[in-house]
């Protein structure tokens, strides 16, 4: 493996790292609001944001290496961890907007 696809790999393995724990942070928010945990909830979409934000700084590295002329090889693995950013900050964004509405009408129903 050369030192391109080996760095190609590094990051591509904090950008799946971080998305995971991205993920994990919005299964616990949900589950904070479920219970009508919703500060808590907040908290972990927070934290949810901060490990996606660390991931698209990883993936941003990779593109702006290949805009100054470095050159990878196509990797599956990449392209699986840039699916997985993708998917993840989605999930965010959703989850979310669901917990604003699941507040709400908690509000409303205990006013």
């Amino acid at each position: 493996m050369d030192i391109m696809e080996n760095e190609l790999v590094n990051v591509t393995m904090q950008m799946i790292l971080h998305a995971g724990d991205a993920r994990l942070r919005v299964e616990d928010a949900l589950a904070q609001a479920k219970q009508f945990h919703f500060d808590e909830a907040k908290q972990k979409i927070a934290e949810a944001e901060e490990c996606i934000h660390q991931a698209h700084v990883a993936q941003t590295e990779v593109i702006q290496n290949e805009t100054r002329g470095k050159t990878y090889e196509p990797c599956l693995l990449f392209a699986h961890a840039q699916d997985t950013l993708m998917t993840v900050m989605s999930e965010i964004h959703l989850s979310e907007k669901m917990i604003q509405v699941f507040e709400s009408f908690y509000n409303k129903m205990n006013a």
